[in-house]
């Protein structure tokens, strides 16, 4: 249960971080770094990944098959992306890549108990 509100929640927050860079492109500012994005790209890059967490994560909650390699890839993938983006609003992508990084853990570890079990 703890891995899919941490993908609900990442998912929301990311929706909410493109939202914002789709809106108004000048509102992040990042110094002179390797790689350097266009920020409306980021925006719909954000947006597209969190709508996935956030499917993922009902999967997750609801129990479905899907739900837990579905959540892994897509933690992986927007831990990845918020990574890149950490020049950009450096406290808002470390909040959100300790969502992933947990729901990861925990997806990951969910079959443990039962493997133990049997």
């Amino acid at each position: 249960m703890f891995a899919g509100l941490a993908l609900e929640l990442s998912g929301t927050l990311s929706i909410v971080l493109g939202a914002a860079g789709i809106a108004n492109d000048t509102i992040f500012r990042a110094a002179r770094y390797v790689y350097r994005f266009d920020l409306t790209a980021w925006g719909w890059i954000h947006v597209v990944l969190g709508i996935g967490l956030i499917v993922a994560g009902l999967g997750v909650l609801a129990g479905k098959s899907w739900g837990r390699p579905a959540g892994i890839a897509l933690g992986a993938v927007s831990l990845i992306a918020q990574f890149m983006f950490i020049p950009y609003y450096p406290l808002w992508s470390i909040s959100v890549m300790t969502l992933d990084l947990l729901a990861i853990w925990a997806l990951s570890r969910s079959g443990e108990a039962g493997r133990r079990a049997r």
